[in-house]
């Protein structure tokens, strides 16, 4: 089932990735095409202050994923609510304090980020500033909302919402320069509008009775927040050393070559980021899920996860990266038609660029693995390794020995070398005992269910499900547990699985469905999980005076604690049982 989760969530994460990277790369198609290289300079110095709203946005989405997924891996809704309610809240906040303080302050930003006080150049960069910062809530809350509909499994959604804002940005982008002509402020309120309609097209399910999250002002609390921005804190890492690194390498490029130098870099980091959308949709998959089955403690399916994000990893790397270096002469001829020293360096830097997207889709999958698990600290360590340090250290050594031609092993070098130390750490940490997908997990040793005490099955039919509940008996008689506790845990699985199987798999369809049994510190945990319509057993069992639903009704009656939760297309029902069980209850 890992694999077919990875396989559902990964095209509309990497889509998802392109919200912001999208509007970005059109901007600099009709910059290049109609505003020339001072333009593309423009952008070029105002894209770390665009990164920093990007983080700001990455940070409470992250942050959603980490704390909303710890939620719906212990089954609370409520905690869930709680998160999206106050990421709402947070998100316009936020961006509307950023909105205020870029317009007011962006000459002196546009000074302070390198574009000079005075010329073309800098009020190019000015106006751009303004124009695109009007959409701060808008690409912020479109942001937010990303992971929630992946929660939801509302993918299609997610695609029409980015296909009607980059339609949007395409429209507007062409409006501003043959009809109202307004240069640089003119392209950066196209990519702030566009934004607006991605968030509108979000509303549509967010605002119907179908959503599975319910916003609430009382639900919004000051410590949720604190959790969002804590648990978010990694992608900042990660974005804040994108910065420096833009920041750093901006001001290399001046010293060698000006400003044909830092429109080429603006070009390529255009491209590349649309390009490197692959290794973000594999992060934003390994930090949902990882999330989810660590706070279940499923060191089985984490293991399964990262297994199958390496296969794609590899895959897309290789294949992307492969069209990214063939094409490269042709995607930079659609920004800069025509030959000039901006464009061949362009072409160089971009195919070099290339060969890091296989190790940064690694370097992805690892280290939000590792921030699902709550390694904190290494995610950060690793995010500025990889987002800064190495590769500034790249690009400034090799300016040093071959000018600008050699800056562009900043990325390649950077994140295979990143890969190498993380392949060093672990190796250290298993002492000589053989790599495995598992041992990258970095998991404590005591991390999860035994193998002995834990029991997975797959249900597909009446008979499997009657199968099942055979096996699980047995199970727990094999724990020493009593033939009356083991019928027990027998009959839930039988009732439950039976249910699913009989009115959750309809004809002419292909559904799974995974029953988990396991036993740790005195309490028996069953956790099933389908992909059938979303369906709450626990809300829609009738009152005391109906006959149907007994089964179900029987269940609940037995269980010390049930939680119920959709989320990834899925229905997940967690039922617990103490070893010291209460009494039969026989008022059915």
């Amino acid at each position: 089932m890992i694999r077919k989760l990875v396989r559902q969530m990964l095209a509309a994460q990497i889509v998802s990735a392109l919200t912001v990277s999208v509007c970005l790369l059109i901007d600099n198609i009709m910059i290049g095409r109609f505003l020339g290289v001072n333009g593309l300079a423009a952008y070029g110095w105002a894209n770390p202050l665009l990164l920093i709203i990007g983080a700001v946005a990455s940070m409470l989405s992250a942050g959603v994923q980490v704390v909303c997924s710890k939620s719906l891996g212990s089954g609370s809704q409520e905690e869930t609510n709680k998160g999206y309610s106050s990421a709402v809240a947070a998100a316009l906040g936020v961006s509307l304090l950023l909105t205020a303080a870029v317009i007011i302050f962006r000459d002196p930003l546009a000074t302070m980020l390198g574009a000079g006080s005075e010329g073309e150049v800098f009020k190019e960069t000015s106006d751009y500033l303004a124009g695109f910062v009007l959409g701060a809530p808008g690409s912020i809350g479109a942001l937010v909302l990303v992971p929630f509909m992946q929660m939801a499994g509302k993918s299609g959604l997610l695609i029409a919402a980015v296909l009607g804002m980059t339609a949007a940005d395409i429209g507007l982008d062409l409006l501003n320069v043959y009809v109202f002509h307004g240069g640089m402020f003119g392209m950066g309120l196209a990519s702030a509008l566009s934004y607006y309609v991605a968030v509108l097209v979000g509303l549509i399910y967010f605002l119907s009775s179908k959503c599975v999250f319910r916003f609430s002002v009382k639900a919004v609390t000051l410590k949720k927040i604190r959790e969002l921005f804590v648990g978010g804190i990694p992608s900042v890492f990660n974005m804040v050393s994108t910065v420096i690194m833009v920041f750093a390498v901006n001001h290399i490029l001046e010293a060698t070559d000006g400003h044909d130098a830092v429109a080429a870099f603006s070009l390529l980091m255009t491209i590349g980021n649309a390009a490197n959308c692959i290794s973000t949709g594999i992060g934003g998959v390994s930090l949902t899920l990882s999330g989810i089955l660590y706070h279940e403690e499923d060191r089985t399916g984490l293991r399964d996860l990262l297994s199958t994000l390496s296969r794609a990893s590899v895959l897309l790397g290789l294949t992307v990266g492969a069209a990214l270096a063939l094409g490269a002469p042709v995607l930079v001829g659609i920004f800069l038609p025509g030959e000039s020293a901006a464009r061949q360096m362009a072409v160089w830097g971009l195919r070099l660029f290339a060969a890091g997207l296989l190790p940064c889709c690694l370097n992805n999958a690892l280290k939000n693995a590792y921030q699902g698990t709550g390694r904190v600290l290494l995610t950060e360590c690793i995010s500025m390794t990889e987002g800064a340090l190495l590769p500034v250290l790249v690009a400034f050594i090799f300016s040093r020995w071959t000018g600008t031609s050699g800056v562009w092993l900043f990325f390649a070098l950077g994140e295979a070398m990143t890969l190498m130390l993380i392949v060093l750490l672990v190796k250290r940490n298993q002492k000589g005992r053989r790599l495995s997908a598992e041992s990258f997990l970095l998991l404590r040793p005591d991390f999860g269910v035994r193998k002995e005490d834990l029991l997975e099955m797959n249900v597909g039919t009446r008979d499997e499900a009657a199968e099942a509940a055979r096996r699980a008996e047995q199970f727990c008689l094999d724990h020493g547990q009593t033939v009356r506790f083991s019928n027990r845990i027998s009959l839930c699985v039988e009732e439950m699985a039976t249910n699913t199987v009989l009115y959750g798999f309809l004809p002419g369809e292909k559904h799974h469905l995974s029953v988990r049994v396991q036993t740790k510190g005195g309490q028996w945990v069953l956790r099933f999980r389908d992909d059938c319509t979303a369906f709450d057993p626990i809300h829609y069992v009738p009152g005391p005076d109906r006959t149907d639903a007994v089964g179900i009704r029987l269940v609940l009656k037995m269980a010390d604690d049930i939680r119920y939760t959709y989320s990834l297309s899925m229905n997940n029902l967690m039922i617990a049982l103490n070893e010291a069980a209460a009494p039969e209850k026989s008022d059915i």
